[in-house]
């Protein structure tokens, strides 16, 4: 088999999904690639010898020896990029989230419905083993039906990672208890099996908006960045982003279209970063103890009491890969490889991604308007009946 001969839009952080993808002889190669920035473009060149490597997004999407794209820009360019590739032809990846509104999301699904060409949608998480031996708990009734799921995400590197670029302006983000949380919205979603309908939210800007050390704008970030060590604690940051107005802690409550109640916590200024999950059936709860190879998920099903041990221990699997998220980017990007090439189902959805964005534009319209609910809009069932086919037409 010939490999998939990929283009690549975007060099940025995501940059690691394109290295993932790139293996030529082995089903795919990077075989071409755009970015503004020249350090990115530099990057790029050594890293795909042989790669176009341009300024102009359209000289890779309209390459006719391209079979595929990879949309790795920042999130409020998805939309753009992703419908001018579908209307090319070519299957698109779409790094996650799908986009900062629910319009440029509905925009995405309508044209690949219109045009017939595969999307699919980069949430990892679905993935990731934790997740995945949550889910294979919950669908053997370990704990009956599932009625409450509490999502905590404690985001060390907040400081870091999401304050010192875009990430930190609104008008790139949204915020981020959408950037951020799409990709636990999506979990949440997939572990309780409905999508929020309604919404409320509360959050503020508790730490790094009253950090006065700002670049400049037009400064580049320093090269220390992205670290995982040192920058603690949080006011010994040093170049933020020029603009910051977006939370820094959130907190959302959810109730889900078949009844389940659910709440999702994010701090950006926490010592710690890991996801916990408590899920609560009716017939017991599940808990993972760390997201991450050496975790485990604990299941309290056999009688009532006060604090004590787990009735059950499941160790979380090795990654095969223990590259990106705990080994879920190589399974991301085979599973893109394999669907760009034959279609077919997938684990990740567009359908749930858009209810993902949707659920968080509508929470930070709430927390932006004093924890007033929202509802959320379903979307168009014409659209979810072509994505739940399989991205068939109806015959």
């Amino acid at each position: 088999m010939t490999d998939l001969r990929i283009g690549v839009l975007g060099y940025g952080l995501r940059g690691s999904l394109a290295r993932t993808a790139h293996r030529p002889g082995a089903g795919s190669r990077i075989s071409a690639l755009a970015d503004l920035d020249p350090a990115a473009r530099t990057e790029a060149a050594l890293a795909f010898p042989g790669a176009l490597i341009s300024t102009d997004h359209r000289k890779v999407v309209e390459a006719p020896d391209i079979d595929a794209i990879l949309v790795l820009t920042p999130d409020h360019t998805h939309a753009e990029l992703a419908c001018e590739a579908l209307r090319a032809g070519k299957p698109v990846f779409v790094e996650k989230p799908l986009d900062i509104t629910v319009e440029r999301c509905d925009e995405i699904l309508r044209t690949a419905y219109e045009t017939g060409t595969r999307l699919y949608i980069g949430h990892n998480m679905r993935h990731m083993p934790v997740v995945r031996l949550m889910r294979d708990l919950i669908a053997k009734g370990t704990i009956g039906e599932v009625k409450t799921v509490w999502v905590r995400h404690f985001v060390a590197y907040g400081g870091d990672w999401y304050f010192k670029d875009w990430h930190a302006e609104r008008r790139h983000t949204t915020g981020l208890l959408l950037q951020k949380g799409a990709h636990d919205i999506d979990v949440l979603h997939w572990l309780a099996g409905g999508y929020a309908r309604d919404v409320q939210a509360m959050g503020d800007l508790m730490v790094y908006g009253d950090n006065p050390h700002r670049r400049e704008s037009g400064e580049p970030k320093s090269a220390d960045w992205y670290t995982k060590d040192g920058h603690w604690p949080p006011h010994t940051q040093r170049d933020l982003n020029p603009v910051i107005d977006i939370e820094d802690v959130s907190l959302l409550n959810m109730r889900l279209d078949n009844g389940v109640l659910a709440s999702y916590q994010q701090c950006h200024f926490t010592p710690d970063y890991w996801r916990n999950y408590t899920v609560i059936g009716d017939a017991g709860r599940l808990e993972n103890f760390g997201d991450g190879p050496g975790s485990h998920v604990k299941v309290w099903n056999t009688h009532r009491s006060v604090h004590r041990e787990a009735d059950e221990i499941h160790p979380v699997p090795e990654a095969q890969d223990n590259a990106g998220h705990g080994g879920a980017d190589p399974l991301l990007m085979d599973e893109f490889v394999r669907f760009a090439r034959e279609g077919g189902p997938t684990d990740t959805s567009p359908v749930a991604a858009r209810m993902a964005v949707a659920a968080g534009v509508r929470a930070t319209e709430s927390l932006r308007d004093g924890g007033t609910p929202r509802q959320v809009e379903p979307l168009d069932p014409e659209l979810i009946a072509y994505f739940e086919r399989g991205q068939v037409r109806a015959s």
